[in-house]
C-alpha cells in the first residue's frame, strides 16, 4: 500500500486531511454562526477560544495538505473528463486552498487587532499577535472573515455539487476516489 496519491486515486493521507478539514470547517461554521447568540458567560469565552484554536488547527492542516499535495501529487482527471472541467476543477481547488488559508488568517488578524488578551491554542501555546490593537483593522478583518466564510460556503457547495454530478450523472470515479476506505477504481461489472 502506498501513502502517496496514485495516477487514479487519492492516497490515505490526502483522504484523511481532506475529511478532517471538512469536519473541522463544519464545526467552525456551526459554532461561528451561533456564537453571537450565546450569553457572555465563561462558557462563551471557552467556546470562542475553542473556535479560535480550531481555526488555527485548520490553518496548520491546510498548510500540511498543500505540502503533501506538492510532495505526493494529485491523481489525473478521470478518463473522459473534458479539458474545461479539469481546468475548472483545478481553479476551484486552488480557490478552496486560498480560502482555507485566508479564513483563519483573517480571524487571527481580527483577534490580534481587537486588543484582547493573548489567546492560547487549546490552552497550551500562546499565539503571537499579528498586529497591535487597531480599531480600523479590527473591523476590516472581521468583515473579511465573514465575507470569506460566505464565499467559502458558495465554493464548497459548487465543489460538492460537481462531485455528486459526476457520481450520479456521469457515473465516474471522481467522488469515489476521495471517499474513505476506497481503493482503486470502481468495478464496471
Amino acid at each position: 500500500m502506498t501513502w502517496k496519491n496514485t495516477a487514479d486515486q487519492w492516497g490515505p493521507v490526502s483522504k484523511l486531511l481532506h475529511w478532517l478539514i471538512v469536519v473541522l470547517v463544519l464545526v467552525l461554521a456551526v459554532v461561528g454562526l451561533t456564537m453571537g447568540e450565546l450569553p457572555k458567560t465563561p462558557k462563551y469565552f471557552w467556546v470562542y477560544t475553542m473556535h479560535k484554536s480550531t481555526g488555527i488547527t485548520v490553518l496548520a492542516l491546510v498548510l500540511v495538505r498543500i505540502a503533501w499535495r506538492l510532495y505526493a501529487g494529485a491523481p489525473k482527471p478521470v478518463p473522459g473528463t473534458p479539458t474545461w472541467q479539469s481546468r475548472i476543477a483545478s481553479v476551484t481547488h486552488f480557490l478552496l486552498y486560498a480560502l482555507l488559508l485566508a479564513m483563519p488568517l483573517s480571524g487571527w488578524l481580527y483577534d490580534s487587532a481587537s486588543g484582547l488578551r493573548p489567546f492560547r491554542w487549546y490552552g497550551l501555546v500562546e499565539m503571537p499577535k499579528l498586529s497591535p490593537p487597531n480599531e480600523g483593522l479590527r473591523g476590516l478583518s472581521h468583515d473579511a472573515h465573514e465575507l470569506l466564510f460566505w464565499v467559502l460556503v458558495a465554493l464548497v457547495v459548487v465543489h460538492a455539487a460537481a462531485a455528486f454530478y459526476h457520481h450520479m450523472f456521469q457515473n465516474d470515479d471522481t467522488l469515489r476516489r476521495m471517499l474513505p476506505g476506497r481503493r482503486g477504481a470502481r468495478n464496471p461489472g
